[in-house]
This record gives C-alpha cells, sequence and structure tokens, in this order.
C-alpha cells in the first residue's frame, strides 16, 4: 500500500517525547512489510541547521490559500536513519522559529495559521505522489483537519487519525475558521466547532475513516468525563470507529545489548556491564559515586501532565537520602525553575539537564536503577517500554498504558517487576518509591527482578500488522496477516 504520514514531529527532530519515536519506528516497521510510506513534517529551523542530516529540494512550489492570503510551500526531501522516505515542508514564515509550538512555555499566537497550513500542504503533497496514495494516516492535533479537508474535497484517500494525547487539541479562536476556506456549514456542532471555537481533533474525529489510540486503557480514559478533556461526548458518540493499537519499541535503538551509545552493553546475562554505564552517567553528570543508594532517573517532558505538581513537592525528601537522580528533559518554565534550584541545592546528588541529548538520554536509561513516572496522563507508556528493556524498574502511578506495560510487584505471589500506585498524589507516589528502596537493599530479589523486566517484548511487529490489518480494511485490499 502507498501511505502518507503528517505529523508535528518526527525525524530527524531531537525530543524528550514519544510522538518523533513513534514517527520513526512505525513507519520503518511497516516499510519492512512491504509498504510504500512516506512522512510528511514541518521544515522546522533545527533540522534545516542540522548540516549532518541530508536533504534535497524536490522543487516542488505550491501555493497554499489561508483566508485571504496566499502562501508558499516548498518540498524538501530527506531519509530517515531507517531509510524511510521525509518531505519536509518549508515555510519559513510558520516554521523558522525556536520552537515547534511555541517558546519559553509560551504558544506561538499564530499556531492555527501554521498548522492549517501544515494540513493543506500535506494534502497537495499527496495529490502528487506516485502511485497514487491509498492511505493518509495523521498524528495528533496539527495534522487533524487532513481528514476534514478530505472530506470536504472529496479526496480519494482514505484518512486514519491517531490520538496520542488527547489533551491537546488544536483549540482556536472561531475567528480562525475562515484561514481554513472550508464552507460555513462545517463551523456548526456537526463540524469543527466546539464551544464556539475550532477545533481540530473534534474535526479530525468526525471526518477521519477511522480513530485510533495509543493503549487499551488510554481508549477507556477518554471516553470518560475525567479523561476526555471535554470531547468524550464526541468520541463516544464515535466509539464505533475508535480502536486501540498499543505502541511499540524499535529494538534497534533502544536496546541495552547492542547501543552503540553506552560505555559497555550488556543484556539479562550480562547485568554486571550495566555497573559501568551507571558509574559512567554519574561522571558525565557530575554526581558523587558511590555502590550503595540507588540511582533513579527520568527523560520525559518537564510538565504538569507527567506528574511534576506531585514530584517536585517529593524532591528535598528522596534527597535528603542515599540517592542519586537525574532530569533530562524541557517544559515548563516553572518546573524548570524548581528543577535547577533543586540541582543547586544538592549539586552532588541531583542532576537536571534541560536540552536534550540522545547519548545522554540513552545513558540514564542505562545508568539508573529506578525511573519515576508519576504522570497525570501516560497514554501509551512508550518511556516505561525502555526502561524495561534496559533493566530500570519503574515507579509509577496508574494511568493509560502503565496498566498494560508495568506489573506491581507482589511479594506474596512472587510476581510483577514495578511499583504501582494508583492515586495522584504525592503521598502515594512517596509510598510507592518507598517500596522501591525497600526492596533494592536486597541485591538478589533486585537482579532477579530486572531480569524479569528485560524479558519483556513490546516490539513494533505486532502493532504494525495490526495498523496494516486496519489499512487493507480501509482500502478493501487482502489482509496480509489474516492470509
Amino acid at each position: 500500500m502507498r501511505i502518507l504520514m503528517s505529523s508535528a514531529e518526527g525525524p530527524p527532530l531531537q525530543r524528550a517525547g514519544a510522538l518523533v519515536d513513534v514517527m520513526d519506528a512505525l513507519p520503518s516497521a511497516l516499510r519492512d512489510r512491504g509498504h510504500e510510506v512516506s512522512i510528511a513534517l514541518p521544515f522546522y529551523r533545527e533540522i534545516r541547521e542540522n548540516r549532518a542530516f541530508k536533504k534535497k529540494d524536490t522543487c516542488i512550489i505550491v501555493e497554499v490559500q489561508l483566508g485571504d492570503k496566499t502562501h508558499v510551500a516548498r518540498y524538501l526531501e530527506g531519509r530517515s536513519s531507517s531509510g524511510v522516505q521525509l518531505f519536509f515542508i518549508r515555510c519559513d514564515e510558520f516554521f523558522d522559529r525556536a520552537g515547534i509550538y511555541g517558546d519559553r512555555g509560551k504558544p506561538y499566537e499564530d499556531n492555527a495559521a501554521r498548522f492549517i497550513f501544515l494540513c493543506k500542504a500535506t494534502l497537495e503533497l499527496a495529490r502528487r505522489l506516485t502511485p497514487q496514495l491509498e492511505i493518509l494516516h495523521v498524528h495528533d492535533w496539527p495534522a487533524a483537519l487532513v481528514p476534514v479537508f478530505v472530506h470536504a474535497h472529496g479526496l480519494p484517500f482514505s484518512t486514519v487519525l491517531t490520538i496520542h494525547h488527547v489533551a491537546d487539541q488544536g483549540s482556536f479562536w472561531g475567528l480562525d475558521f475562515h484561514l481554513t476556506n472550508l464552507p460555513e456549514q462545517f463551523f456548526t456542532l456537526h463540524g469543527v466547532e466546539f464551544f464556539g471555537r475550532l477545533n481540530f481533533l473534534k474535526g479530525g474525529i468526525l471526518y477521519t475513516d477511522r480513530t485510533t489510540t495509543v493503549s487499551e486503557h488510554y481508549r477507556r480514559e477518554i471516553l470518560t468525563a475525567a479523561g476526555g478533556c471535554g470531547l468524550d461526548a464526541v468520541l463516544r458518540e464515535n466509539a464505533h470507529r475508535l480502536s486501540t493499537i498499543l505502541d511499540g519499541v524499535d529494538y534497534t535503538r533502544w536496546n541495552p545489548a547492542s547501543d552503540r551509545l553506552l560505555p559497555a552493553r550488556y543484556d539479562g546475562k550480562r547485568l554486571g556491564r550495566k555497573q559501568v554505564c551507571r558509574e559512567a552517567l554519574l561522571k558525565q553528570m557530575k554526581l558523587a559515586p558511590g555502590p550503595r543508594g540507588p540511582v533513579f532517573g527520568m527523560v520525559t517532558r518537564v510538565v504538569q501532565e507527567k506528574g511534576f505538581e506531585i514530584l517536585v513537592p517529593l524532591l528535598d525528601r528522596l534527597l535528603w537520602d542515599d540517592v542519586r537522580l537525574i532530569i533530562l528533559g524541557e517544559g515548563d518554565p516553572a518546573f524548570e525553575t524548581a528543577l535547577a534550584v533543586t540541582a543547586r541545592k544538592f549539586p552532588t546528588k541531583f542532576a537536571y539537564q534541560k536540552d536534550y541529548d540522545e547519548k545522554v538520554a540513552h545513558l540514564i536509561q542505562a545508568g539508573m536503577d529506578i525511573s519515576l513516572i508519576p504522570s497525570r496522563f501516560e497514554p501509551a507508556g512508550l518511556g516505561a517500554m525502555y526502561n524495561l528493556k534496559y533493566g530500570a524498574l519503574p515507579v509509577a502511578r496508574v494511568t493509560g498504558g502503565i496498566q498494560e506495560i508495568i506489573e506491581d510487584y507482589d511479594p506474596t505471589t512472587d510476581s510483577g517487576y514495578g511499583f504501582l500506585c494508583y492515586e495522584y498524589s504525592s503521598g502515594a507516589f512517596w509510598d510507592a518509591v518507598k517500596r522501591a528502596r525497600q526492596i533494592f537493599r536486597d541485591q538478589r530479589l533486585w537482579t532477579k527482578l530486572m531480569k524479569r523486566a528485560m524479558a519483556r517484548n513490546f516490539s513494533w511487529d505486532a502493532s504494525a500488522q495490526r495498523y496494516e490489518a486496519l489499512y487493507s480494511e480501509l482500502v478493501g485490499a487482502p489482509d496480509k496477516a489474516a492470509a
């Protein structure tokens, strides 16, 4: 099948977020199954300035109308590290900026125009691809108007919308609707209008052929008033077109047995080499060495939904003990400041690095003993999958995909390998941390749990097969997996 994916994030961007990894691994897995897959992304400043990444001009130039104005889209081409074809949509007025969605914690004021442009420019690319496109698969709100435009213009593409995060919906002033150039009947209760505003994600849910999300528990959550972030009624009305396909891990990139970014490679039979990574991590982050207390770590976005509102109040209590903590990621300036202040207070125990660095991210996975996942929302739990493969046992709050990835350790049945809490509060999360600390003292038991965690397999193979079956159903093609 000929498939085009569109997203605001993807390779070769360097980000501590799951979407970039998904946009790298899923197209590659589908390509391995014999499909012709391409990705459409904005041509951000970060990509333009990355001289190590090769891109070339396609010489395709298209005029894109937004309201009364016309903007020019230029298309460049490159390849991901796995060989997937990448198309970059260039419009410096919209994408030549320091950030993707905003800067210094504030969204760009013209985000409605920027991502309406992305959706329209993606469609112009789709029209020109040969052989003819069959599937347009879009991810999250920035690309969610693509199915609306496909429907409005009667284009011969089947559409799939994957919701990775329902809380971000692309909600803008109703006056921004004119930038879509859609007929007025689309700005109604049965269209892209939501309480007087333009809502990208609502439009995508209504007009796509199928909607998927990234874990079964997250699907259930978003159908409730508590978890649907206002769109639960819309999702329930369209639940017959909503299904779940769990994200996976690209084990060619995230595997301690073959990870070239590590000072020592290891697996369940060579766990002693993990200690080399631990020591290298502490040295890299300039923290005190020592074999006794555990090393905690996080590679994440530093935002409220990732649980920093319940974690920050615990930092002093945690760091007064014999532990080290490393956090990598950017996000909310208030939380970034709180982490920077704590790092100055505990310079030998806590290191915070804002700017994402892939080598450091891999070293944290390999060098930490315990990962912290206090998230309020964790749709897929991709980070938890990485943690398990690298033998970092997670302390996590139960939400979304966490329940499908982490099994709570139960000493009475000797089952499980993680430490879960069910209440979203500092107290409940601290109790889970204490349980992990207690078990860590028994290194024989801890090693057994590490091996149990590392044996879990979340490869993309099964997920790619399910996407393939979904695509085949939409285009009426035979399903290879069922054959």
